[in-house]
């Protein structure tokens, strides 16, 4: 491996542990529900869900999860 290489491996280790750095704008998954999968996105501040209980309540499991799960990298709409 090459002298450059071995840098750029460095800088990405650090970057993946300084999550700050990095802010989502938008976003599409899958996520794979205990029933059936969902299409969950994110775009510019807003969630959004295919599962029924987001479509009433505008918020689930699923967006949540997501949430939580890219804390400090887009902003919590609010705390449950």
């Amino acid at each position: 491996m090459d002298y450059g290489m071995i840098g750029k491996i460095e800088k990405a280790k650090r970057y993946a542990q300084e999550r700050n750095r990095i802010h989502f704008n938008a976003l599409t998954v899958t996520f794979d529900g205990d029933n059936n999968p969902h299409t969950v996105s994110y775009d510019h501040g807003t969630w959004s869900c295919d599962c029924d209980f987001f479509q009433t309540r505008s918020r689930c499991s699923h967006t949540m999860a997501i949430e939580m799960i890219l804390e400090s990298m887009i902003p919590v709409t609010e705390k449950v």
